[in-house]
């Protein structure tokens, strides 16, 4: 289990988008440079950020801008955006076998404790917001 690269590099995106806002247009090729990635690559996450109302992009090289405030973006409406797992960050083994007693239980046994994990997992991301990532690269970056 892993939770796609289309995450990270959609949050990369956002905080530099914000950081670089009034110094550079922020545009594929440009944000592509920051996260050493093909622009392609960006111009997809950018969608999906669009999709979930979290960017505008101007057309031609305008760039893109955040349509919130950095404090009401949070992990986790990144999370959703890019759709990193889909429904569940757990996929379940196919067809465990019926005339096993684990088979025939595992389900029983384990998705409730995987559920409960999802959901700590997806309270956690909402407690950060872009702000706060911001914050600390202004640490980090003084």
């Amino acid at each position: 289990m892993q939770i796609t690269s289309r995450f990270t590099v959609a949050v990369h995106t956002l905080i530099a988008i914000e950081f670089f806002k009034g110094r550079h247009k922020t545009t594929s090729e440009f944000l592509a440079g920051s996260v050493r990635v093909n622009p392609v690559v960006i111009r997809r996450i950018l969608q999906n950020l669009k999709a979930a109302g979290l960017i505008e992009v101007k057309a031609g090289s305008g760039g893109a801008q955040l349509t919130r405030r950095p404090d009401d973006i949070t992990l986790y409406d990144v999370y959703k955006a890019v759709d990193s797992v889909g429904d569940s960050i757990f996929h379940f083994h196919e067809s465990p076998n019926p005339a096993c007693p684990v088979g025939r239980n595992i389900h029983a046994v384990l998705d409730g404790h995987l559920d409960d994990a999802q959901t700590a997992l997806e309270n956690e991301l909402r407690k950060v917001t872009l702000r706060d990532l911001l914050g600390e690269l202004d640490e980090k970056t003084a």
